[in-house]
């Protein structure tokens, strides 16, 4: 049985996807997609299968994610089940269609967390100078 797993990034989450033959079903750490909460990060997930139409009914997607918040999370899930749909389906015009639509959906965003400086509070605000 051909099994395929994509991994997406997204700040520090990384989300890893199995797809595998079967009727449609997705779960992100085990839960279905249907009751997955909040209902911003579920559509954000959803994203792929939506474009995919009748393609994403052929398959199983098994998605694991650590990491982040739950935003990050969900870019992480989406650009997973995109990148494991188009190797599993090997069809050149789901990537074009994914391309067109969104980068983000195939490829990984590499913007990371700046790090902290040692005289601020943070990676770009300082303390206060004081004149007097």
């Amino acid at each position: 049985m051909k099994v395929v797993v994509a991994s997406g990034k997204r700040k520090s989450a990384v989300a890893r996807a199995s797809v595998r033959k079967g009727k449609g079903l997705v779960r992100v750490n085990n839960v279905p997609i249907e009751i997955f909460e909040p209902a911003l990060a579920r559509t954000k997930i959803m994203e792929p299968l939506t474009l995919a139409g009748e393609l994403s009914s052929k398959v199983n997607i098994d998605v694991n994610v650590q990491g982040g918040g739950i935003m990050g999370q969900a870019s992480a899930s989406r650009t997973a089940i995109a990148k494991g749909m188009v190797q599993f389906l090997e069809d050149k015009d789901l990537e074009s269609m994914f391309m067109k639509y969104d980068r983000s959906l195939l490829v990984s965003d590499p913007r990371r967390k700046l790090p902290k400086t040692p005289l601020g509070r943070g990676a770009r605000k300082n303390r206060q100078k004081s004149y007097r």
